[in-house]
């Protein structure tokens, strides 16, 4: 299996280099909700001093969930003060993405004791510490800039190649695949840029749009312009967001429109028949399910039709033998280049793309 390593070349001004970290994930640790966490342990530049989930305390990250990073598991926000971290990170995505009122006690204290906050969530906690020190900071990731424009389709004009992860579900992996080939596409050589469109890829690469926080008028010219910044890039690697048939999810035809892309990479977590947060929603075959964005993209030759290059296959949940099994049947099914990007490496989807 591959180690990945951190990635991250670029910070905005509020997370720094030496910062150090805690991840605050009661109750999550391990389960799909502490997407963000996960992320940041398995890519964040910046030191992990501790993670914060009473139910897993005195045990390593890595007694709990597959990590390529080991830091201790605590109980507390004092005793993650105590191993000196100075900055908090909300690292769970609860549904609907608001702050637990059982959570704020511990917020609280993180603040008077001297830390700073990193929030990836909907609701805003700067204004809830407008006293800070000097020093700290409170990030609110998920804000919508000033001045964004409406879209007018200009990224179909570039001539790079632009590919959109795409998925069946919502937290497959799109995040992940996207960063995997961009880690891939660093030690080839390749010119390539990463376009975070959510808090997690936004906190570990430093920049991006949190989509989820735009207005609909704006959210397409807000893709748009991040891909029109990456123009001098051989490949843009838009991180993608929901799914077409998830009926909580509005971000596909933003992304799609904004950023006109030549190439899909469709992900899909191995073995999963139906929406998680929606059961009733059955996943379509992955050829036709593809055929679906490709589709919606070309809207009937108004647009360059993209294609599907590959399917990304989230395997975390299978042992080794069985993850292999599912990528090859995968592959026979559909006729793609199929591969889990974590386990296997990308090599097959960079093929496809390059």
């Amino acid at each position: 299996m591959r180690q990945a390593r951190p990635i991250g070349q670029h910070f905005l001004e509020l997370l720094e280099p030496g910062h150090k970290l805690a991840i605050y994930m009661e109750g999550a640790l391990g389960e799909y909700t502490g997407k963000m966490g996960h992320g940041l342990l398995r890519y964040s530049p910046n030191p992990i001093v501790c993670v914060i989930d009473s139910r897993n305390a005195g045990r390593n990250v890595r007694d709990v969930v597959d990590s390529p990073r080991s830091c201790p598991v605590v109980a507390s926000i004092g005793e993650a003060v105590a191993l000196r971290s100075d900055v908090l990170v909300l690292g769970i995505a609860p549904p609907g993405g608001l702050i637990p009122a059982e959570w704020l006690a511990a917020l609280d204290e993180a603040v008077g004791l001297g830390m700073s906050l990193v929030n990836g969530l909907h609701e805003l906690l700067a204004p809830r510490y407008p006293g800070i020190r000097d020093g700290q900071f409170v990030w609110d990731v998920r804000v919508e800039p000033p001045g964004l424009p409406v879209g007018t389709g200009e990224a179909r004009l570039l001539s790079n190649r632009r590919v959109l992860t795409i998925g069946t579900d919502m937290a497959v992996g799109k995040m992940t695949a996207g960063l995997e080939i961009w880690k891939e596409c660093v030690l080839r050589g390749v010119n390539a840029r990463f376009v975070a469109t959510g808090q997690i890829g936004i906190v570990l690469t430093g920049s991006g749009i949190a989509l989820d926080a735009v207005r609909v008028d704006y959210a397409t010219g807000a893709i748009e312009q991040e891909v029109l910044r990456a123009k001098d890039a051989d490949l843009v690697i838009v991180e993608g967001q929901g799914a077409l048939i998830h009926p909580g999810s509005s971000a596909n035809v933003p992304l799609i429109r904004g950023s006109c892309p030549t190439h899909f990479v469709l992900c899909h977590r191995a073995g999963q028949e139906a929406l998680r947060r929606a059961p009733w929603v059955a996943i379509p075959p992955l050829l036709q399910f593809a055929k679906l964005y490709e589709d919606v993209a070309e809207a009937v030759g108004t647009f360059a039709r993209p294609v599907t290059a590959a399917i990304c296959l989230n395997t975390a949940e299978l042992g080794d033998k069985a993850a292999r099994e599912a990528v090859r049947a995968t592959h026979e099914e559909t006729g793609l280049p199929t591969t889990d990007p974590v386990r296997f490496g990308v090599d097959p989807v960079l093929e496809a793309l390059l």
